[in-house]
């Protein structure tokens, strides 16, 4: 059946599956951060082990998802798709019933194969189906909405899953949401592929992961183990080669895993250096300040998931804010929101007390959430539209592998940074005012860099985009 005869009803119901898979994506890459004090005290965890907790998700997605969006060119992207789904579904089955540390890293990585398929499967599967300008637009916009609730709101329902079950049900909860999509992909969704398929560099891909894993592993396990022991100096020789080859091997390969001419694009640069900016500020934010909340104040998970409410809902109303801005003005106004909204807040954070009002605290995160509600479909819009058309689902692919990367780095960040407030060594608003001074400077740097875009940027690489067959 082809674009054009999809009735609106069920375009909406297509669109519907699709937001419910990058729903439970996104929001598990933030649900587990305010179950990390239960889980730590569950399984007899230490701070760099929920680090890896929080990490090991957007590491694996990071790693895999060019892949799946290349598995879904070629055998199909409702298959690929219901296949991220059941994966999902298993890996947070798995989760839920860890007994160890271990498993539950091991589960976590299982269920980031499953949502990178879900990420960047839906974005094809709902260019294909909205082949007008407008109607994709719009299309886009809801996907890019969906996917800042999801990650907005993770904090708010892992705290109170969290406390009023269990640390085990923010995994619960992806179940029945996985099987609902599954239904609705089955009944409505049709099967696409593309009549080009790209190729497969599993070299690329291997040493793109390796040296990614290499740079978290330093940050996080330094502060233990020490910067000069063998694991942390094996490890850092180790991302060096792989870095120096993965750059040797993408240059020459016919059909690389990245293709590094894309960054001669000062536009695109920009797009992923604020996706990877702005996701470092969250993944950070949210880790260091869930310990705060239940460590430092001492308030239960729940309480502290009530805490992040501000920045979910200033999120879940910058997002929709968002989207007319580029509409009217182009990604330049909405980015330089986000840019100052982080910085500010990161600013007054290093103010942090012990005894901090809950309302200046409230402020503090409903600046956040704006920052971070005006970032996601800003970020999306100009990745896609700084590139030729027929490269418009690998710059979607590759703005959402940024933010992968931006997460695990600004979680591994936590350590060097604020490791004494995390063991408890030191007092935790001290501790951590390193942590927010390079928070402020992140936000300062997305500042920088949306000052590159521009609305005629902006409409020359936004004229059409590629609609791939059905069949």
């Amino acid at each position: 059946m082809g674009e054009a005869e999809h009735s609106p009803r069920r375009k909406a119901v297509i669109l519907a599956a699709c937001c419910l898979g990058v729903l439970i994506a996104a929001m598990d890459g933030t649900i587990v951060n305010v179950a990390i004090p239960s889980i730590r005290d569950d399984l007899g965890a230490s701070a760099a082990s929920m680090q890896w907790v929080v990490a090991a998700y957007a590491l694996t997605m990071a790693a895999v998802l060019l892949l799946s969006g290349a598995a879904g060119d070629r055998y199909g992207r409702k298959r690929v798709f219901l296949t991220g789904l059941t994966t999902f579904a298993l890996g947070s089955l798995m989760c839920s019933l860890a007994g160890s540390v271990g498993v539950l890293v091991g589960s976590r990585a299982i269920q980031a194969v499953g949502a990178s398929m879900l990420n960047t499967i839906a974005m094809a599967i709902v260019v294909q189906v909205f082949p007008g300008r407008v109607e994709r637009a719009r299309a886009i916009g809801i996907w890019g909405s969906v996917i800042g609730l999801g990650l907005a709101l993770g904090p708010v329902l892992g705290g109170t899953l969290t406390d009023l079950v269990s640390w085990r049900a923010v995994f619960w909860i992806n179940i029945p949401i996985c099987l609902a999509a599954i239904v609705l992909t089955i009944v409505f969704v049709p099967e696409s592929m593309s009549r080009r398929p790209t190729g497969f560099d599993p070299a690329g891909q291997l040493l793109g992961a390796a040296t990614i894993f290499g740079v978290v592993f330093v940050l996080i396990e330094a502060p233990g183990r020490g910067v000069t022991s063998g694991a942390v100096v094996g490890v850092a020789t180790m991302a060096l080669g792989a870095a120096i080859a993965f750059l040797t091997v993408e240059a020459r390969h016919r059909t690389p895993f990245i293709d590094l001419r894309l960054f001669r694009r000062p536009l695109f640069c920009s797009a992923i250096g604020i996706a990877v900016c702005s996701f470092a500020l969250y993944g950070g934010f949210l880790f260091v300040m869930s310990h705060y909340l239940q460590d430092e104040r001492g308030l239960s998970a729940i309480r502290a998931g009530l805490c992040f409410l501000p920045m979910a809902a200033a999120a879940a109303l910058g997002s929709p804010v968002a989207g007319h801005l580029i509409g009217r003005w182009g990604t330049r106004t909405p980015l330089l929101v986000s840019g100052f909204a982080f910085t500010g807040a990161a600013a007054s954070l290093m103010l942090l007390e012990p005894d901090t009002p809950m309302w200046s605290l409230a402020l503090s995160f409903a600046v956040f959430g704006i920052g971070f509600g005006m970032v996601n479909a800003p970020v999306t819009a100009l990745a896609v539209t700084a590139l030729p058309a027929d490269r418009s689902g690998t710059a979607a692919a590759l703005a959402t592998t940024s933010r992968q990367v931006g997460l695990a780095i600004g979680v591994a960040l936590c350590g060097p940074l604020a490791g004494d407030a995390l063991t408890h060594t030191a007092e935790f608003a001290t501790a951590t005012h390193p942590l927010w001074a390079v928070f402020v400077l992140l936000g300062l740097t997305i500042v920088v860099l949306a000052l590159l875009p521009s609305r005629a940027g902006l409409e020359r690489g936004g004229a059409e985009l590629p609609v791939a067959t059905t069949r």
